[in-house]
């Protein structure tokens, strides 16, 4: 069976897998040497994530679906910063805790699967006044229910984890802040990813596996290329 990849994550990782997502561009970029599996949930925070985490995931041990996968992208927080005290509050986890369970899930995947790689992905930045275009529920009260200096913080939080855990980051927060005009560039509802944003994480996680070693150029081909089948003798190559 090919190895994995799991990309674990909220609605921005749902998503993924869509018409140019980063999920998908990652999915083709692999494709014929490891399988892109999604786990992504809309609308969950880090909270939730750590309530479903067995049923998202295969126990360790066995072989098959149960072999441990190469890496695991991990992509909360958007949710988490959701502001405790406006329309989207359901969703709020206190910074401290957002800490807390990212050091979880991280514990978790590392005593389960010991050599896989984990990459967290910090939030997004926010484009306030596009959120007030598009809230998730009523928004009675005119405001936004992110802010860009919340996600930020959360942002922060996530990089300070993975140095702690001594695991790779992608603080997609102050990356996708370098490029003008990234409001409308980056992203389609002030935090859903654009075409510009999806190819950011997907170029930014393809840059980080490559750093720990999974790149095109050092995981086997999934059975023979048509260029190395031989045209007098096809079944040859598939004898060893």
């Amino acid at each position: 069976m090919r190895p994995k990849i799991y990309v674990f994550g909220d609605s921005i990782t749902e998503g993924s897998f869509g018409d140019g997502g980063w999920g998908a561009s990652l999915a083709h970029h692999f494709s014929r040497t490891v399988d892109v599996v999604l786990r992504g949930y809309s609308g969950y925070n880090t909270r939730w994530a750590l309530k479903v985490l067995d049923k998202a995931f295969p126990a360790a041990g066995g072989g098959g679906d149960d072999a441990a996968p190469l890496a695991i992208t991990v992509f909360f927080g958007a949710n988490d910063a959701c502001l405790p005290d406006r329309c989207s509050a359901f969703q709020h986890v206190p910074l401290h805790e957002y800490r807390h369970n990212l050091h979880s899930i991280i514990s978790i995947f590392k005593k389960r699967w010991p050599k896989t790689q984990i990459l967290l992905i910090s939030p997004p930045p926010i484009d306030e006044d596009a959120r007030l275009k598009y809230p998730y529920v009523e928004n009675t009260m005119g405001m936004p229910e992110r802010t860009n200096e919340a996600a930020g913080a959360y942002a922060k939080a996530c990089v300070s984890v993975a140095a702690e855990c001594g695991i790779p980051v992608i603080d997609l927060w102050t990356k996708m802040q370098q490029y003008a005009g990234w409001k409308k560039a980056c992203l389609s509802d002030g935090l859903h990813l654009a075409q510009t944003g999806n190819k950011i994480v997907f170029e930014e996680v393809i840059t980080k596996l490559r750093d720990v070693g999974l790149s095109l150029e050092s995981l086997p081909i999934d059975l023979p290329l048509i260029s190395d089948i031989d045209p007098s003798n096809p079944l040859k190559s598939f004898e060893n």
